[in-house]
């Protein structure tokens, strides 16, 4: 998706939050933050964009949005069960937050396996009442096309609920 269309996804986004009133905190892992860029690039997101974490490592998952490292150990950081937690920390550390995306995979060329092979990405969304879902998602091609597809599906999840 070219960029263009992801700031126009994105501004539906920001759109969409506004109209329902809620405030959002991004907690990415293999996007490294572009989910929070292309909200942010738009003038007047910060009405409803709280901010974002970038915990590309286990340890930081675990100081910065409390992923508990049983979690980690059980599932490894490459799943729905990290992204929910991912998730639910960005909200309890974010507490003017409405609701939290959370996103982390492996975005090659290395680093995969035969259970997760590169494109394995795993998001999570959660809502401060509570709710919480996950996805898993295989994305192909190379890192930049896997972190495009992944900020694009970011946002359609925010998008659709």
């Amino acid at each position: 998706m070219p960029d263009n269309e992801i700031r126009a996804l994105a501004g539906q986004v920001l759109e969409h939050l506004s109209r329902v009133g809620l405030r959002l905190v991004t907690v990415e892992s293999c996007t490294g933050g572009l989910i929070c860029a292309a909200l942010s690039d738009i003038p007047g997101s910060s009405d409803v964009l709280e901010g974002g974490f970038v915990t590309y490592s286990n340890a930081l998952k675990m100081s910065a949005v409390s992923v508990p490292e049983a979690i980690l150990a059980q599932h490894g950081a490459v799943s729905t069960q990290t992204a929910e937690a991912m998730a639910r920390g960005g909200l309890l550390n974010a507490r003017d937050a409405d609701l939290a995306i959370s996103v982390t995979g492996i975005a090659g060329p290395g680093g995969g396996s035969v259970l997760k092979p590169v494109g394995t990405v795993c998001f999570g969304l959660a809502f401060r009442s509570g709710a919480c879902r996950s996805m898993r998602c295989n994305f192909t091609g190379d890192r930049g096309s896997i972190r495009t597809q992944s900020v694009t599906h970011a946002l359609q999840m925010i998008l659709h609920g």
